[in-house]
């Protein structure tokens, strides 16, 4: 454990010791406030409810994308500058490599959750809102950030560079994304794993009414135990072979 976690802090250093960690936080935080100011309230009257409803969803799609770009360097840069070397020389398993690499990202990903809070939070002004929705919804959008986050990891791990594994990243969250679409255009049994396996929608939904599913959370979980596990026996593999 302490060496996972001496690996996330290297990572978490590399994100603030240049501007990348700066930019991303604060291009999601502008879009976020941008589209809650024009979409989530609005010109027309709704219930607070329904605004935090329209902020979660909004936010989700923010916390993807934000998600992609955290990940998509973890390890496809240590590959373009060569210190993957160092690695493969080292005591480390490839365990205590991916999981710390991706609680860095997660650390990031909730930090910049914790920065938006300030945005639902403008509802009190003229509106009430349960923090039990509050809460199941930054919950949601953590759950499907970190799924995001182990995908983006996985495409970093089997990428040469830092651009092949975003578009890969991005294509894959697509996929899933758009899997629930698929899932109407094929017959049973199809149609069920379809609709289990998509990664928004119907999955994410429960989460921005305030309602917290078990199936959903197992969901997320099983998500980003498979693709941190496809990455430590892809690490694996390059080991022996290099």
């Amino acid at each position: 454990m302490n060496k996972i976690w001496l690996i996330a802090r290297r990572e978490l250093n590399a994100y603030f010791s240049t501007w990348m960690g700066y930019i991303i936080i604060f291009a999601a935080l502008l879009i976020d406030g941008m589209l809650f100011n024009a979409f989530a309230i609005g010109d027309d009257a709704k219930l607070s409810s329904d605004v935090l409803k329209d902020f979660f969803f909004f936010s989700s799609g923010i916390g993807m994308v934000a998600a992609v770009f955290l990940a998509m360097r973890l390890l496809a840069e240590e590959k373009q500058t060569g210190t993957i070397v160092l690695f493969y020389t080292s005591p480390l398993s490839e365990r205590q490599l991916v999981y710390g690499k991706f609680l860095s990202a997660l650390i990031m990903f909730v930090i910049l959750q914790l920065l938006s809070v300030y945005l639902p939070c403008l509802i009190f002004l003229e509106g009430k809102v349960s923090v039990g929705h509050m809460v199941a919804g930054y919950l949601g959008v953590t759950l499907l950030g970190a799924g995001v986050l182990a995908l983006s990891l996985f495409a970093s791990v089997v990428s040469p560079n830092q651009l092949i594994a975003g578009i890969t990243a991005a294509a894959m969250t697509v996929f899933f994304l758009l899997l629930w679409l698929l899932s109407y255009r094929v017959d049973e049994p199809f149609r069920q794993v379809f609709a289990y396996m998509s990664i928004h929608n119907e999955r994410f939904r429960p989460f921005t009414n305030g309602v917290l599913h078990t199936r959903d959370v197992v969901y997320y979980g099983s998500l980003i135990f498979f693709f941190l596990e496809c990455s430590i026996k892809s690490l694996e593999t390059r080991r022996l072979q290099g």
